[in-house]
């Protein structure tokens, strides 16, 4: 729940005794998908813990560009949300597309944050800036060093790496400018939090110290991802006639190769009993579903995107689950944060995955494992699914006890916040 707010301060501001941390994200709540997700998740711990938690951020408009209503035609607006402080500043709203919108947009949000919140946040322990995108990261350092406190350099993704493998950006001065601040800010950060393992070996080769680069990786609130049984009424309103229901929830973006999901629905569309039921935005929605029209693929149905409160049911109301990536060498470092929820509400994941991603689904025993875009492998773990609901049991309860046991959330915060402790020198 939102509650906009004036101009009173939290009694953290001047408690010895906790932390103030300033969040520096350009994606942030009520937005869905993997930042706001960790990062309002590891807020509200900290808050619930007692200490000040300031997050700088936008007006949420990501992946559509959309901004909604209630936040339309201001510069700033200061809200409480779960115990915490957001300070959004004006953006350039844009669609998920397009690098020179995108662009841009990015770099709005680093001047309008640092010109019209970062001077009200009042007083500040540590900083985080949390990349994608850089700007945010560049953001929450300058802020840093102005205020002579430690910069802690979140890295989600190896940026602007990424964009060389995907053919976005190609050799030439904008990539290494880009690659120069990358380095810049990996130099100047006290801390580097990555996500996976595969990012910190990948930043260590960079020449920057191993002894300041930490892994804390994505998890799930497993008091709200649960596992259960799924919604009758869900399930009639999405897949009235099917036995069997295999779920995509996430971005519909050129990292995830979703098109060789089509594939596999064309390869099973004489399997009436089974549908293909995709959930989300991005910049390929428009174009998969032209291509399943195209194809005439009556078993795939899509739908928007949905608020974050309905997730564990739309995951629940679902047989299997895809966790799709693109056969690309560099995601062989990337863990799709969606594994975490999917294991944790207790459905069997078919991960077409390769590397740190692979070898996590294959230790949880919660998933059937393909190869990248290999759709004829793909099919027949969801042929072999449906087919066989004991197994479908024993990968989603095997998974919901790997998440248990290793993936917290809660657990993960508390080592977040171990670090931020030494860093401070915080009781």
């Amino acid at each position: 729940m939102l509650t906009q707010i004036g101009a009173c301060r939290t009694n953290s501001w001047h408690n010895e005794q906790v932390m103030n941390i300033a969040i520096w994200t350009h994606y942030f709540a009520p937005e869905i998908g993997a930042p706001s997700a960790r990062l309002s998740d590891l807020a509200r711990l900290w808050a619930q813990q007692g200490h000040g938690v300031r997050v700088l951020t936008c007006f949420p408009n990501h992946p559509t560009g959309v901004v909604p209503s209630i936040y339309r035609g201001r510069l700033t607006q200061r809200e409480t949300m779960s115990g915490f402080e957001v300070y959004r500043s004006w953006t350039y709203a844009t669609p998920n597309r397009g690098t020179i919108r995108k662009t841009i947009g990015h770099l709005s949000y680093l001047i309008s944050a640092l010109l019209l919140s970062a001077p009200r946040v009042g007083q500040i322990d540590a900083a985080i800036g949390s990349s994608p995108t850089l700007f945010a990261a560049l953001g929450a350092c300058l802020f840093s060093m102005a205020r002579r406190i430690p910069f802690v350099f979140e890295v989600r993704d190896l940026w602007p790496a990424i964009f060389v493998e995907l053919g976005i950006l190609k050799p030439g001065r904008l990539l290494s400018l880009l690659e120069s601040l990358e380095l810049w800010l990996y130099q100047h950060a006290a801390r580097i939090v990555t996500v996976t393992e595969s990012f910190r070996v990948a930043i260590i080769a960079r020449g920057i110290d191993a002894a300041k680069i930490v892994t804390i990786p994505n998890g799930a609130d497993t008091d709200f991802f649960t596992s259960g049984t799924p919604d009758p009424e869900l399930r009639k309103q999405y897949a009235p006639s099917a036995r069997f229901v295999a779920l995509y929830i996430g971005a519909h973006g050129i990292s995830h190769g979703l098109m060789a999901l089509l594939d596999v629905a064309e390869r099973l569309r004489e399997r009436s009993d089974i549908a293909f039921l995709f959930v989300g935005e991005g910049a390929e929605r428009d174009q998969l579903i032209a291509a399943a029209e195209s194809r005439h693929l009556s078993n795939v149905r899509f739908l928007p995107g949905q608020p974050k409160a309905q997730m564990p049911e739309l995951y629940r109301m679902a047989d299997a689950c895809f966790v799709p990536l693109r056969n690309i060498p560099l995601f062989k470092t990337f863990i799709p944060s969606k594994m975490f929820e999917i294991m944790a509400c207790g459905r069997p994941i078919i991960g077409s995955v390769a590397g740190e991603a692979r070898d996590l689904l294959a230790a949880s025993g919660g998933a059937l494992l393909c190869p990248p875009e290999d759709s004829a492998a793909i099919a027949n773990a969801v042929l072999r699914l449906a087919d066989d609901p004991t197994l479908r049991q024993q990968l989603g309860a095997n998974g919901r006890a790997y998440v248990e046991h290793h993936y917290r959330r809660d657990d993960l915060a508390m080592r977040y916040l171990s670090l931020l402790t030494t860093l401070t020198g915080k009781p």
